[in-house]
């Protein structure tokens, strides 16, 4: 059984790998973390675990405030698994450090703001422990789904973004007011401040690579230097007014070290950007934009097309949808039978999705999903935590994965390094 310690979560994805229970975790978790909003806010989301009436969990959290909290978890070493989800800036360091000291670490995305920490990023991937980074994507159904139809020769066939557009295109919305687990999520007041939390670059755009990584297959494991080439990056601003600030943090006033960026009570934060490259030739566009609030009824946006020489998978949730998540398959050109064959796909994947069916739809084919399929984002931390486990329970850690790793944070760190020497 594996105990896990916490260390200043300043993010709400640590809780949430608290979500269910986990028989391979002991229900007593170790949280070193000072006192404030942030380590109330982890405190509050577990007990809300705890206090549900519909499969409540039950941790029992055990504090501890000491003066240096990353030294004391080291020396006190009261569990052999680190989560880590919370200030950006430093967090490779961190992890480098815990890495050293012989702990495994799962830690949330992204694990860099910007170059600098690059060497960190060789040392922790170079060998066990494990350190493993937290990719939901890949446990949500209709991202399954559209993965199996791009790996299907036949119906989908090679990678092609035909008419001059990428063949792998990734867009998503989110918001920096909204709610979580039914709850208004209060973010830190750092969060506003990129030198800690990191850009537009850096952070959503760590998924939107693991996720082309995904659509092309390990092989022989991504090398950085072979498989990437930087076309371009840029990013841009969304503007939060003082008063917003306020609804998300609870702090009144911007913080002294954001002053450079606010100019008539309204702080521009570089949160937006778009970045393109090759990834073994194939063309991959990433464009991540963040809104003030969640819209009434919906929430994030996003939407992914794959385009290949038979069809174009659009994978979409939004306000075309009623933020539902639709999966459509769209054959390029007349396909006599494309229907028929598909219905037999999904019938041949009947054994991991049970009810799947198609039907015609104003893009192509819908693939139709049962509702006792879908699972909601917060469910899939807990996915990913078990994951980690069944890693550290094999004893081993596969080299394409500490090469995918290497190689996600590598073409960020230069997509940012493209904008912040002016080229964006």
């Amino acid at each position: 059984m594996y105990t896990l310690l916490f260390l200043e979560p300043g993010h709400f994805h640590a809780a949430l790998t608290l979500r269910v229970k986990n028989p391979r975790v002991d229900p007593t978790i170790h949280l070193y973390a000072g006192p404030g909003l942030e380590r109330d806010s982890f405190i509050a989301l577990v007990r809300s675990f705890n206090a549900r009436d519909d499969r409540p969990t039950n941790w029992n959290i055990r504090v501890h405030e000491p003066a240096d909290p990353e030294r004391a978890l080291i020396e006190e070493r009261r569990g052999d698994v680190v989560v880590l989800a919370g200030r950006n800036q430093p967090k490779l360091g961190t992890i480098a450090r815990l890495h050293a000291a012989g702990l495994h670490v799962l830690a949330d995305k992204p694990w860099l703001t910007d170059s600098a920490a690059l060497p960190h990023l060789e040392q922790v991937t170079a060998g066990w422990p494990l350190a493993m980074d937290i990719m939901t994507a890949r446990h949500d159904t209709v991202a399954r789904l559209a993965q199996a139809v791009v790996a299907d020769p036949e119906l989908f066939g090679a990678l092609d973004g035909g008419t001059g557009e990428p063949a792998i295109d990734i867009h998503s919305v989110h918001h920096l007011l909204k709610e979580v687990n039914g709850t208004l999520l209060r973010r830190p007041s750092w969060y506003y401040d990129t030198r800690i939390q990191g850009d537009g670059i850096v952070d959503i755009q760590s998924h939107m690579v693991d996720r082309a990584q995904w659509i092309l297959g390990d092989g022989p494991g991504f090398v950085f230097e072979r498989d990437y080439e930087l076309e371009d990056a840029r990013r841009w601003n969304t503007r939060v007014p003082r008063e917003l600030f306020h609804a998300s943090t609870g702090v009144e006033e911007f913080p002294a070290v954001l002053a450079p960026y606010v100019e008539a009570g309204v702080l521009h934060l570089a949160c937006n950007s778009e970045i393109r490259y090759r990834l073994r030739g194939v063309a991959v566009r990433q464009r991540a934009e963040w809104g003030q609030r969640e819209p009434d009824g919906g929430g994030d946006a996003h939407r992914m097309t794959v385009r290949g020489e038979h069809a174009t998978a659009v994978a979409r949730r939004g306000p075309e949808t009623g933020f539902r998540s639709e999966l459509h398959v769209v054959p390029r050109g007349p396909a006599p039978g494309f229907g028929a064959r598909l219905s037999e796909r999904l019938a041949a994947w009947g054994a991991d999705g049970p009810g799947l069916s198609q039907r015609e739809s104003a893009l192509g084919h819908e693939i139709v999903i049962p509702a006792a399929l879908h699972t909601p984002h917060e469910a899939h931390f807990p996915m990913v935590l078990d994951d980690f486990l069944d890693l550290l329970d094999g004893g081993d850690w596969p080299a394409a994965l500490a090469a995918r790793i290497r190689s996600r944070y590598v073409i960020l760190a230069r997509a940012q390094e493209h904008c912040a020497a002016g080229r964006d």
